[in-house]
């Protein structure tokens, strides 16, 4: 298990991955554009669908402040489409089956849940600046109200 404790200010890690259809995606695909790189356990499962459906339902706001938003999970490529389908996600999303990303990130570590240790992704979104330095990490998620607290950090003057 690789823990890397990232901060504000921190380049985020290059990655180089596939979305749900496959193609390949990497942070400098992003270079001068902000980036809301958010990384969550599983897709359809009821915390994720309110954490993706509030960014669903703010991504226009978040495009007119000039961000991009990219999910990544450990789930495949078959489970995104259905994910983006069923919830009409306007984003794309990573399919980090081997957690390479999470690895980067540090995102990928031991969880316990009734008593049982597993390995797991930790609930975390990164704002990324044009220049791919990071400039938030929220790591308290309100998975019902994800963009409004992103918008908070981002509108303040």
């Amino acid at each position: 298990m690789t823990t890397i404790n990232l901060k504000s200010g921190d380049k985020a890690p290059e990655f180089t991955s596939v979305d749900q259809n496959g193609k390949p995606i990497k942070l400098s695909d992003y270079k001068g554009k902000k980036l809301i790189l958010y990384f969550y356990p599983k897709d359809n499962t009821s915390g994720c669908t309110a954490e993706a459906c509030s960014l669903r339902d703010g991504y226009e706001q978040l495009g007119n402040l000039g961000y991009e938003v990219v999910g990544v999970s450990p789930d495949s490529e078959k489970s995104h489409q259905n994910f983006i389908k069923k919830y009409e996600l306007p984003f794309r999303l990573i399919a980090d089956s081997d957690q390479t990303v999470a690895n980067l990130y540090g995102v990928w570590a031991e969880k316990k849940m009734y008593g049982r240790s597993y390995m797991g992704i930790l609930r975390t979104t990164f704002l990324i600046d044009e220049k791919g330095v990071i400039t938030h990490i929220i790591s308290k998620v309100n998975t019902s109200d994800h963009v409004n607290q992103i918008l908070e950090i981002i509108e303040k003057p």
